[in-house]
């Protein structure tokens, strides 16, 4: 089964979503911003993704400029971070078959769920 961490209020999500729902397999929705994941959900994940924890975060978002831009933060914390402030996941994240992806490029989406 497909699972999508996903944010309905992004573009990017929504499209990602909608690829998903076109391909008629089975998924689950993980409303990350209401359903936390938690520290260690969020590093197995990150082993799935073969991500370091600062590569998930979006760097942009105002939480991230104002508390921990200019730190240097251990992995631990950054996931911290994130477990603390979802906003800060990057989206949409794509798990199928033991592995994940950022959903950003629906092409790497459709080559990801072949």
């Amino acid at each position: 089964m497909i699972q999508i961490y996903h944010n309905p209020r992004c573009g990017k999500s929504r499209n990602c979503l909608a690829f998903i729902e076109d391909t008629k397999e089975e998924y689950e929705i993980i409303p990350y911003l209401t359903e936390t994941p938690s520290f260690e959900e969020l590093k197995e994940l990150l082993k799935k993704l073969d991500l370091k924890p600062i590569e998930l975060v979006r760097t942009k978002e105002k939480v991230w400029t104002e508390n921990f831009k200019d730190k240097n933060l251990a992995d631990d914390a950054i996931i911290k971070a994130m477990a603390d402030n979802p906003i800060l996941i990057e989206r949409p994240i794509v798990v199928k078959d033991g592995k994940a992806i950022i959903g950003r490029d629906l092409d790497k989406v459709a080559s990801f769920l072949d």
